[in-house]
């Protein structure tokens, strides 16, 4: 019985990450999709439906500083969880998937294990 509880357990925990790890398109998520953003709730989540039903789509995710309540450090903290689809990347989105990039295989090749 430990063991199905264990295996349960272990199932539902790989589900949640696997949600985790799809970011969440502002131009069309919903209320709840976008308070599972770590950062959004639902005051926020309502004003970014608000902000694009009167202003449009998002052109980028840099344009969610627009919205009341979001600054430049809180978007870039939820960078990795949101997207803007069908948008091209801003030089801010490319500079950030760069650096993270360089340190990821500057990590690998520090333990010997380049990708």
């Amino acid at each position: 019985m430990k063991k199905l509880l264990l295996a349960l357990f272990a199932c539902f925990t790989f589900m949640g990450m696997a949600q985790a790890a799809e970011p969440v398109d502002l131009n069309s998520a919903t209320s709840a999709q976008l308070e599972s953003v770590n950062g959004i709730g639902p005051a926020k989540a309502q004003a970014i439906i608000a902000y694009r039903t009167k202003n449009g789509p998002f052109k980028s995710v840099n344009d969610l500083e627009k919205v009341d309540g979001f600054g430049k450090k809180s978007v870039d903290n939820m960078r990795k969880e949101i997207t803007v689809k069908g948008a091209a990347p801003t030089k801010a989105d490319v500079k950030a998937s760069d650096a993270k990039a360089t340190a990821t295989k500057a990590a690998d090749v520090k333990q010997g294990q380049p990708k």
